[in-house]
């Protein structure tokens, strides 16, 4: 067994997965907190901080940061989701205390300097303005907004130029102190590592952390509806959903078995029927997006404005057959050798191993297995997928489009279709 896992007398868990046969380390520290934790005014705080924890701390500047990683050859990176904030960086394994201590320096020790403050918010208004010009992403965070309506976890990452604008430096740092805390975080690292001069570098690092009563994390209440927004671009952008599993519902490998054969490859229903057979879009696919909260269940397709009006029936109707139908034995065989390869795959990059294991003590509070999830994948029959088609598809649906809309058929038309 190569992970090994250690919790600091702070509550802080360290968790090593050691792969001998390389000469680099992944590492990392990941916040369960997110954007499902921000009150509505303070929507965007979470990714703001995490672009703000690279521009300077009491011992070091926004370059010298960035330049110390660099120098030995390494990467530094964030991530904000609704969920969780991560910090990662990526050396060679005699680079490991100094990643360390960046981390530790950069979650500890930020300033927050009012230069940089200004312009980090300009730069987070300006990737808000692309994700608004980017219509096959923005798409599906219209769809999140009309399936969890006026609240966190309908509220985009990014927050809004609004909320973004009226967050003030005092504010970012009163949310850093009371929801970076120890019990809050995971310290993980895949590669060349040892665990024990691991655990010993995160607790000089961060042993004297203390713990705080931070933000919690709301219900997701689903409600659907519509969202319809007209614009003169060339693809009309569809999202259809329905509410889905949590990660920790029993049916979340039947969920992921079901979206691959529905809408998972080259070779799924959906694109079988809507690209190969009827040349109706360029991509789509279903999605299967668990959360702690709950979940998601949806079909995304990118179309042309005179291929739209077809497109929603011919949904309509792969959402009916695989109701109706079981699934057959080929397809659920050949939906459990893509997810198990998927699963295998995934353990042969240190970067995935590290947000692997962060993720299972953040949510499960214990390490997963790599058998306890590849059994659990096999165990998925035919009649589980249709049981779990038949109930999530049976739902209020959630449909969002973007683009030249007019052709797209009705909401109402859609809900009656699936009746």
């Amino acid at each position: 067994m190569t992970r090994k896992m250690t919790v600091l007398p702070n509550g802080l868990r360290v968790v090593t997965d050691s792969m001998d046969e390389l000469d680099t380390v992944a590492l990392g520290i990941w916040v369960g907190v997110g954007a499902m934790y921000e009150p509505a005014e303070m929507n965007g705080i979470s990714h703001l901080l995490e672009h703000m924890a690279f521009k300077g701390t009491t011992s070091r500047t926004a370059r010298q940061i960035a330049e110390e990683i660099e120098n030995v050859g390494g990467y530094i990176n964030a991530c904000t989701s609704r969920e969780t904030t991560s910090f990662y960086i990526k050396v060679l394994k005699e680079d490991t205390p100094l990643a360390v201590d960046i981390l530790a320096d950069i979650l500890q020790n930020s300033t927050f300097d009012p230069e940089e403050f200004a312009r980090e918010k300009t730069v987070v208004l300006q990737e808000i303005s692309q994700s608004n010009d980017t219509p096959d992403d923005i798409v599906f965070d219209y769809f999140q907004e009309c399936a969890f309506p006026d609240q966190p976890v309908g509220r985009p990452v990014l927050g809004s130029a609004e909320t973004v604008q009226g967050i003030s430096r005092e504010t970012l740092d009163s949310y850093m102190k009371a929801n970076y805390t120890p019990k809050r975080m995971v310290a993980a690292a895949s590669g060349k590592i040892n665990h024990e001069e691991f655990v010993r570098l995160i607790e000089k690092a961060f042993g004297s952390m203390t713990d705080r009563e931070g933000l919690t994390a709301l219900e997701a209440v689903y409600r659907g509806g519509e969202i319809r927004k007209n614009k003169p671009i060339e693809q009309v952008n569809l999202v259809l959903g329905f509410p889905g599993v949590s990660i920790f519902d029993d049916d979340y490998y039947t969920a992921h078995v079901l979206s691959t054969v529905f809408g998972g490859g080259m070779s799924s229903r959906l694109f079988q029927e809507i690209r190969e057979k009827r040349g109706l879009v360029y991509s789509v696919y279903s999605f299967n997006a668990a959360a702690t909260k709950g979940g998601l269940f949806g079909i995304y397709a990118g179309t042309g404005e005179e291929e739209a009006a077809e497109l929603m029936p011919a949904v309509c109707d792969e959402i009916l057959k695989i109701r109706q139908e079981p699934v057959s034995a080929a397809e659920l065989a050949r939906a459990k050798a893509q997810l198990k390869a998927g699963v295998l795959m995934s353990l042969e990059h240190p970067t995935a191993r590290s947000e692997q294991n962060a993720g299972h003590l953040l949510n499960f509070g214990r390490l997963l297995e790599k058998e306890e999830i590849l059994e659990k994948i096999a165990a998925v029959t035919e009649q589980d997928v249709q049981k779990l088609a038949q109930k999530i598809f049976s739902q209020e649906p959630t449909l969002a489009s973007l683009g030249p809309v007019t052709r797209v058929m009705s909401y109402e038309a859609v809900a009656a279709a699936l009746k």
